[in-house]
This record gives structure tokens, sequence and C-alpha cells, in this order.
């Protein structure tokens, strides 16, 4: 494992029951960098994430953490190395019964023993981060899509986490709203040095961010690399990707009709 990478995934597979999703997935994650991982839905991506996070497991020696197998952490290794991240869900994920404020302050209530007060100033410090300083008593049913995502945003970073994980970050948004989801994340990486990984399947927005692409299709990377890297690939599906074009086959809908009649 290189000394710069944050994590390295080496022959990943991936099942539900006797259905695999993932096939020998390798890439690296590279420290202080974006790295993005798309395709088409259900290509796999968000099992991916998933793993890296640590909420699905994985057999020894296909994911590790700065040279640390993750697949064998104990029950206490992987509580530590959560704490470490912080996750950006694709609804945010607020709790609907508090605050603003109140759903950052939960991850520093619940691990550590800091002073109320001392919360306090933290919260308002990662509001202003994302540009909701004088949102931090709203409700979240009070805030629009993209504030929400913001509010989910800063309640990831509430334990200034080494690696960030981002799942679909324009989903949902308008074209302005999004494009300033991107300049933050971009701010992160700049003024604070982190490492993000960011699922979508947003083309221009993953083209924006992306230090590293990673193109997943029917859970196998198609190719890995950088923006001219990927834009340059021959594969086929890369190709049909990028350029938003249909399967040339359209699904049998009389067929599909058929099936629910049985």
């Amino acid at each position: 494992m290189n000394s710069s990478d944050f994590c390295t995934v080496e022959g990943l597979d991936s099942y539900y029951g006797n259905r695999q999703v993932l096939y020998d997935v390798r890439f690296r994650i590279p420290r202080n960098r974006i790295t993005v991982i798309m395709g088409a839905s259900g290509c796999g991506k968000t099992t991916l994430l998933r793993h890296l996070i640590g909420l699905k497991p994985c057999r020894p020696g296909q994911v590790l953490v700065e040279g640390k197998d993750l697949g064998a952490f104990n029950s206490r290794e992987l509580m530590l190395y959560r704490r470490r991240t912080g996750v950006l869900f694709q609804s945010g994920a607020l709790f609907n019964s508090l605050s603003v404020a109140e759903n950052i302050a939960v991850p520093l209530r619940v691990h550590t023993k800091l002073a109320d007060e001392t919360i306090r100033i933290i919260c308002s410090i990662k509001l202003h981060m994302v540009g909701l300083a004088e949102f931090r008593d709203y409700m979240p049913s009070q805030l629009s899509g993209g504030m929400r995502k913001r509010a989910g945003l800063a309640r990831a970073l509430a334990m200034d986490p080494e690696i960030l994980f981002v799942d679909e970050p324009s989903s949902g948004l308008d074209p302005i709203t999004a494009a300033g989801l991107d300049r933050l994340i971009l701010d992160l990486r700049e003024t604070l040095g982190m490492t993000i990984v960011v699922v979508t399947h947003e083309l221009e927005s993953a083209f924006q961010i992306a230090d590293q692409l990673i193109v997943l299709d029917y859970g196998r990377v198609l190719v890995a690399g950088t923006a001219n890297e990927v834009r340059g690939s021959p594969d086929p599906r890369v190709v049909q990707f990028l350029g938003r074009q249909a399967d040339s086959k359209p699904p049998d809908l009389g067929k599909y009709r058929a099936s629910l009649l049985q």
C-alpha cells in the first residue's frame, strides 16, 4: 500500500444472499483527494460505499485502511474507525424531531464528554462552514432540500473526520444548488486537506469535483483514473455512459407486464 493512500480495495466481492453484486473490485483512495465513484443506477455504487464505511462486512484482505485490514477489525476497532469517518447520506438523514443545531450535536454527545457550551460552539462553527449559521434553531421540515443536505454535511463534519463519504450529493437538487454543494465539497478538500469519497451518477458534478474517477458497471470497475483518462477510455460501456446513450435494445414491457400477472 502506498503511504499516500488512505485506503485500498483489493479484489472485493460482495453478495446479498446468493446474488453477487460486486466482482473483484480494485482501486485506491489517495489521501487528501476527492475520489468519485460513478455509474448507472444499480451498478453497485451504494454497496461499495457501505463496505468502505464498514456498514457491510467484507472478507479479510479486501479493504485496507492505512494498511490495516478492515475485514479483520473487531467491534472496538470498527467503532474507532467509524469515529474517524463522516457520512453525508443521500437524504441528509436528519432527525425530524431535533433542530438543526441539535442534529449536529448528536455525534458529539454520543462519542465525547464535551461540555454543553463547547458543543454549542462546535455546532456554530460547523454551521458557519456550510453557510447555515442563521438556521441553527430551524427544524428540518423548515429547510429546503439543499439546506437539508448542507445540515447533514455539517453533522458529518462534527467530529472532524479524516475521511468524508458523500452519497449522491446532487440528487434532487436544482442545478444552482447542486453547483453550490460541489463548491463546498471542493472547499473542504482545499482548506482542510480532507480525503473525500463521493458516490454519484451526475456526470457534470463528478467531473467538476473529482481528482480521481471510478466507473462501475454491473458490479465491476470499468476504468479508474483522472478525468482525462476516463474520458479517453475506449470501453464501450464507458463511452455509452459518458455520452448518455440509451441501451440499443429497449426493455420488453409486454414481458414485464405478463410477469406481474403471474
